[in-house]
């Protein structure tokens, strides 16, 4: 069982005061493994007075230098290393990831960022003086940080690291459906030595703990990462207080394949990179674009690389594809992929219901569309789960209209042999990062999209400048 009864708040574990719960289930049974605490306005209350207290220790004259929150920061890297397991177990149990995914692609994600993070912080300059100003980068204050659960160590630690490394003080409101996770990171901040305070963890579901968040006044900076209606809502809670507001939203991301890329090679790696984390990420890859010319060679390796996932049990090391996040996921998938039907795509492989030999549990087939307009539902809204569609283009301005053709603007993706084209297609794209041939995962570059995928950026450097304001003292001198 993997209750979450208590809350995290000025260095201490205490419990609710509201004595509100919900059930954690696990969507691969649909059996409960848990119950999550829900916070009441008074739980939030303690979590920002207790923020600002430590914000203001912080920043007074016994607060940590620099060189002691890269020391803490460090601290925190290694025993997430250590606990990388732990971590693994949690999110495998609580949104179906595969557990081989759930090491290499989750919990190993938390290190990695933290130590990145820590590098940019040995060169990054929090002042400087022009023309007799001294310039100075000045930590926001309190942030709260609202957080998913597609990708919650990842999520989480792209947020508490830099708030933490700006001279910030937190409150973390994780996702309500994995909070198992955002509870062993507390733990591991706890046995790093954070002072009390600086990181509070409040467990609750949008509209109880994250609407109270996002509108206290006591609260002056929210990040937060999840659907673009409820990036809406959080705008809306905390514009009464004028505070500064990150949002991290839904995407639709266009993958376009010139004429001259490997075809057997790109459509595979497509549908792979839609398709992980059963589909469930913002910046997936869900929209193929390939010559109208090619879609019947295109849809043929979509159909023949979708039908070898194995789905299945999320423990089984040898399972590709587990369950979404649970039935509500589940049924919401549904309906898009009979919206494709009605509206008149080709389905390659898939389609509804549950995968062949699976009779209980939010699995989905892998699916594939061919012959999609960029008029359908499934061409322009945003599935979250593992659905792709390809779409025909007649030349190249045809297949970048196509691309920049929805309201979001969180990636793309463009692959074929000729680099300097590829680049060329890649810099009209209308997105916060554009991937070409398939790189590398650089944690360094700046994370976030235009549009209605959201506004302001995370990780490395970037990450860290959300949390800072600018502060200038002018006749300061030249010394």
């Amino acid at each position: 069982m993997m209750d979450q009864r208590e809350f995290y708040i000025d260095g201490q574990w205490v419990a609710s005061k509201g004595g509100l719960s919900r059930e954690i289930v696990d969507p691969a049974r649909y059996e409960v493994i848990g119950h999550v605490a829900l916070a009441t306005e008074e739980d939030v209350e303690a979590a920002v007075s207790a923020a600002r207290r430590a914000f203001e220790r912080q920043n007074g004259p016994e607060g940590m230098d620099l060189p002691a929150r890269i020391a803490m920061l460090h601290r925190i890297a290694d025993i997430m290393d250590r606990r990388q397991e732990d971590l693994a177990q949690a999110i495998s149990a609580e949104i179906g990831v595969p557990i081989g995914y759930a090491r290499n692609g989750h919990a190993a994600a938390g290190g990695a960022h933290i130590r990145i993070l820590c590098e940019e912080l040995e060169s990054f300059d929090f002042e400087w003086i022009r023309n007799g100003t001294l310039v100075t980068r000045v930590p926001i204050g309190v942030a709260a940080l609202i957080t998913p659960w597609n990708v919650p160590v990842n999520q989480i630690v792209i947020k508490v690291a830099p708030a933490l490394a700006a001279g910030c003080a937190v409150i973390l409101k994780p996702s309500e459906i994995a909070p198992g996770n955002a509870r062993i990171i507390a733990e591991i901040l706890d046995e790093a030595g954070v002072p009390p305070g600086l990181f509070n963890l409040l467990n609750g579901d949008g509209d109880g703990a994250g609407a109270a968040l996002s509108s206290h006044p006591g609260v002056d900076m929210v990040s937060f990462t999840g659907s673009t209606r409820a990036g809406v809502a959080v705008s809306r809670n905390a514009a009464p207080t004028i505070k500064r507001v990150g949002l991290e939203l839904g995407g639709k991301s266009a993958n376009i394949l010139l004429s001259d890329a490997d075809f057997a090679e790109a459509v595979a790696k497509g549908v792979k990179g839609c398709f992980a984390n059963s589909g469930q990420a913002c910046s997936a890859p869900s929209r193929m674009l390939v010559p109208q010319a090619r879609m019947e060679e295109a849809a043929a390796i979509a159909a023949e690389t979708a039908a070898a996932f194995k789905v299945g049990d999320p423990r089984d090391p040898s399972t590709d594809l587990g369950p979404v996040a649970g039935a509500a996921q589940w049924r919401r998938i549904q309906a898009y992929i009979e919206s494709g039907v009605a509206e008149g795509a080709r389905l390659a492989v898939g389609g509804p219901g549950l995968p062949e030999g699976l009779s209980t549990g939010a699995y989905v087939r892998p699916t594939v569309f061919a012959d999609v307009t960029p008029q359908m539902t499934i061409a322009q809204e945003e599935i979250f789960g593992p659905v792709l569609s390809i779409l025909g283009y007649a030349d190249e301005e045809d297949a970048i209209r196509i691309a920049n053709g929805t309201v979001y603007g969180l990636a793309a993706y463009v692959q074929g042999r000729d680099l300097e084209r590829v680049r060329a297609v890649g810099r009209r794209l209308r997105a916060g990062r554009v991937h070409l041939n398939y790189p590398v995962l650089d944690r360094t570059a700046p994370f976030g999209g235009f549009g209605q995928s959201g506004n302001g950026r995370e990780q490395g450097r970037y990450g860290l400048e959300e949390f800072l304001e600018y502060s200038a003292l002018i006749g300061h001198g030249d010394e």
